[in-house]
């Protein structure tokens, strides 16, 4: 086990970098003076090609904890680890090339699908390391052989938890596209001239920490139940 985290330890630290080269560049094309906020639209072609990319990126992580894990906790912990450390070294690369964020309340664009995700840098960093948190976890009992099985009901706060943190980072862009009346026509969205201006003027200004705070107190309460059911547990994992 020790060998085969080192190994995806190092593979998401070349991955963050590969990913942190690749905003360099869309930053060269569309963002030449430094990224801030509102976007700028993509043309059409672009923006498909840069959400097929988001999601080969999400492919390849599943892939990789997939086929590194045994049974489905396992391979649970390993995506996490990967994404967690990959996040965490995505920003540290983009510091180190571009010396941005300027701060961990700097907004960054996370995500394109299926609306825009959008928050501050301290969210998704926070996010990386409860993820390396869990998946050290469920390793650590693995190892020792514990019945890491992970329950319905920590399945349902787990699940819960992120659901509430993907609506925190939606809340800004997809509380524009109510008010702008755009939901009716979200699936024509990439060609909506109206849209896109409305993009191109929206600046968020505030992100909705309660609703991430609520979020992650659930993702913890997780692994909290986890800890203490696989600590008291001696029979061999399944």
């Amino acid at each position: 086990m020790r060998k085969r985290i080192f190994s995806l330890t190092i593979f998401s630290i070349a991955m963050g970098f590969l990913e942190a080269v690749v905003v360099v560049y869309l930053r060269q094309l569309y963002y030449p003076e430094g990224f801030v906020f509102p976007l700028k639209p993509m043309v059409l072609e672009g923006f498909y090609i840069e959400s097929l990319r988001e999601v080969s990126t999400l492919i390849m992580l599943v892939s990789l904890g997939v086929a590194a894990g045994r049974i489905l906790s396992e391979r649970l912990a390993y995506i996490l680890y990967c994404f967690g450390f990959w996040d965490i070294f995505y920003y540290g690369w983009l510091k180190v090339l571009l010396d941005w964020p300027q701060s961990f309340l700097t907004w960054d664009i996370l995500f394109l699908i299926p609306v825009v995700w959008a928050g501050p840098v301290l969210a998704p960093i926070t996010c990386a390391f409860t993820m390396v948190a869990i998946a050290g976890c469920i390793l650590y009992f693995h190892d020792k052989r514990r019945a890491t099985k992970i329950s319905p009901p920590e399945w349902a706060v787990l699940s819960l938890g992120g659901l509430v943190i993907f609506f925190s980072f939606i809340w800004e862009y997809t509380k524009m596209m109510i008010q702008g009346g755009f939901i009716s026509r979200f699936l024509s969205l990439g060609t909506d001239l109206q849209f896109q201006k409305a993009i191109a003027q929206h600046i968020p200004d505030s992100y909705n920490w309660y609703l991430f705070a609520l979020g992650e107190g659930m993702i913890l309460c997780f692994l909290v139940m986890f800890y203490r059911r696989a600590s008291s547990n001696i029979k061999p994992y399944l």
